[in-house]
């Protein structure tokens, strides 16, 4: 569609809305004795989205209709967008929700039966993007309901051994409170998977089986931020597991000799154009390195150490998962790079759950005591972001990031997360005796970091009595570090963009090129630190994980990162058009491995790259 059809189409829709006030305006006309009788509710609105709607958000973000009515969606953009409701309905489902795909419109469905009222609506796909309908002029109609927590959190079953057996096979878990169980791909049964948790330096072995289904096809699991050979990193081609074998991974929890860091790591499946669709069907689980004992660190342990996996899933009415990848893009070649076309070919390609689950449950509540807890909060989501909050505005310590503890603890108010990020907080639940506290994720002022969060509530913390606490707030930390000097000049740029073309489809591409397993984008060698610059040429966000080392955040747009990423990471927010310089030391292992968004259709969809470390 041109720019002038599309100045022409928006110069119709507001003529027709102008239009229809004024003939309410005429309908209406002068009351008794000469006074004006009370317009009538407008019937019909319209939510317009221009070009560049990702950016610039809805271009008509608040709207009038009476009870009743209709509201319809334009979308002029080149990117599908969606209406959805932040209200939710007793099962947790969005009061409305219409998909617009680029270049067309729909009505959205719900709207005629809402009460009066505000209602904040926002694109699943860019949640930066929001806006309200207001409905005037009924009485009754449907209401927002609150949240229930109905279920009590599971926390994992903890695995402590140096030799581990899981088994990946199709079973039912209990996601939500009523009705049946969901049937998920698990490990061992249950989803999450069991979490493993090993001291630092002690090696360990993960045996993976494959009893899958027929037609699940070969699995890769990946655990995420550790250090150990490619042949252990979960390889997205090779080194797969077929159905009815297994493989033993080897993590020796060793970096250059040394026990690894007490981090909070998560395996997941890795397998190429399968990634988001395994993950999804529940192939992930929690891996705890912990340190030794440290004099003077006094962090809550046993009960008071809880790990947090949120994500979130889509459900039929018989509490089925939803198949958003059945009807997916087709591939085609273009010069031996892959390439998508169909209806959900990038950037069209967001697996967005309608449903927030904690360790696999909707909704549920933590009793606690009116003591200091130590979350560690993993998004394991395969594209949403969540700014975490407590609804008494109660701070968290954050002490550290998936990869280790901080090198000062930060006092935070929220703390946002994107698709594999991990912090690692304290809550102190003094004084709320009685009280339930709710953990939700609410978006940042618009335009501000945080802003494309989802809105939602997470869980409920129901605090009881307090009792002895011999916990400490920490202010230093023992952070480790990089102790390698950094160079001062840059080994290589990664460039996280989208390539589009009428004739072969689309791609995410990192420096233009989508991923070739074959390729070899770039060579490091053994026992040197490089330092790299991660670049965002693209209209949306990305989160970039680097596999195999540990990484420090050196600038952030140039300047100084903030306190919460002045520790070690492997995954990091990019803005669009934002920068961000990272290092790393290269050692122990030669061999192929990955950079890529986690952002999983990003990574599917062609967003990874290949780099080799050399002798």
């Amino acid at each position: 569609m041109t720019g002038i059809l599309r100045v022409r189409l928006t110069a119709w829709l507001i003529g027709i809305v102008t239009c229809t006030c004024a003939i309410v305006a005429l309908v209406a006309g002068p009351g008794p004795e000469g006074t004006t009788a009370s317009a009538e509710p407008v019937r019909t609105a319209t939510i317009v989205i221009e070009q560049g709607g990702t950016r610039t958000g809805f271009a008509t973000p608040e709207v009038t209709v009476g009870g009743g009515g209709t509201v319809t969606v334009v979308n002029l953009d080149s990117v599908d967008h969606t209406v959805t409701s932040v209200a939710r309905d007793a099962d947790g489902a969005a009061l409305f929700d219409v998909r617009v795909a680029a270049g067309t419109s729909a009505t959205v469905p719900g709207v005629e039966a809402l009460a009066a009222g505000d209602w904040a609506f926002y694109c699943k796909f860019h949640p930066g993007m929001r806006g309200t309908i207001t409905v005037e002029g009924v009485v009754g109609g449907v209401a927002p309901v609150e949240t229930r927590f109905e279920q009590p959190l599971v926390v994992p079953a903890t695995r402590r051994g140096a030799d581990i057996r899981l088994v990946m096979r199709r079973a039912k878990v209990r996601a939500l409170a009523d009705g049946p169980r969901t049937t998920m791909w698990t490990y061992d049964g249950t989803y999450p998977g069991p979490t493993i948790r090993r001291r630092g330096g002690r090696g360990t072995e993960v045996t993976v089986v494959n009893r899958l289904p027929r037609g699940a096809g070969a699995m890769s699991t990946h655990l995420h931020g550790d250090h150990h050979a490619p042949a252990d990193d979960g390889q997205p081609t090779t080194h797969l597991i077929r159905r009815g074998d297994e493989r033993t991974y080897r993590y020796p929890l060793l970096v250059d000799g040394r026990p690894e860091p007490g981090s909070f790591f998560w395996y997941h499946d890795h397998r190429m154009d399968r990634t988001a669709r395994n993950n999804w069907r529940g192939l992930q689980g929690m891996f705890i390195v912990t340190d030794p004992p440290t004099r003077g660190l006094r962090l809550p342990t046993g009960r008071r150490d809880v790990p947090l996996m949120v994500s979130e899933r889509s459900f039929t009415p018989g509490n089925q998962l939803t198949d958003p990848f059945a009807d997916g893009p087709d591939m085609t070649g273009h010069h031996g790079e892959m390439s998508w076309t169909g209806e959900h070919a990038p950037p069209d390609d967001a697996t967005v759950g309608d449903t927030v689950l904690v360790n696999g449950r909707h909704a549920p509540y933590l009793e606690v005591s009116a003591t200091r807890h130590r979350l560690r909060l993993l998004n394991s989501s395969p594209f949403s972001s969540y700014n975490f909050t407590l609804s008494d505005g109660r701070p968290f310590l954050q002490i550290g990031t998936g990869s280790g503890l901080l090198p000062r603890a930060v006092v935070r108010s929220s703390v946002l997360l994107g698709p594999s990020q991990r912090a690692d907080v304290v809550v102190d639940f003094s004084g709320a005796s009685g009280q339930r506290l709710v953990l939700a994720s609410v978006p940042a002022a618009p335009g501000t970091t945080g802003d494309d969060a989802r809105e939602t509530a997470v869980m409920e913390f129901r605090v009881g009595a307090p009792a002895p606490d011999a916990s400490r707030l920490p202010s230093r930390l023992p952070s480790p570090r990089l102790v390698a000097p950094v160079p001062a000049q840059v080994s290589r740029t990664w460039t996280f963009g989208l390539e589009e073309t009428a004739r072969h489809g689309s791609a995410w591409t990192i420096d233009g090129r989508a991923f070739d397993p074959r390729r070899v984008d770039h060579r490091v060698r053994l026992g040197t630190v490089e330092r790299w610059r991660l670049r965002n040429d693209s209209e949306v966000t990305h989160y970039v994980h680097i596999h195999a080392q540990q990484w420090r955040t050196l600038l952030r747009d140039g300047e100084r990162p903030p306190p919460w990423e002045r520790g070690l990471e492997d995954t990091w927010r990019l803005e669009p058009g934002e920068e961000v310089e990272v290092a790393a030391r290269f050692t122990d292992y030669t061999g192929p491995f990955m950079i890529h968004c986690h952002m999983l259709d990003h990574e599917d969809h062609g967003m990874m790259a290949r780099f080799d470390v050399v002798p």
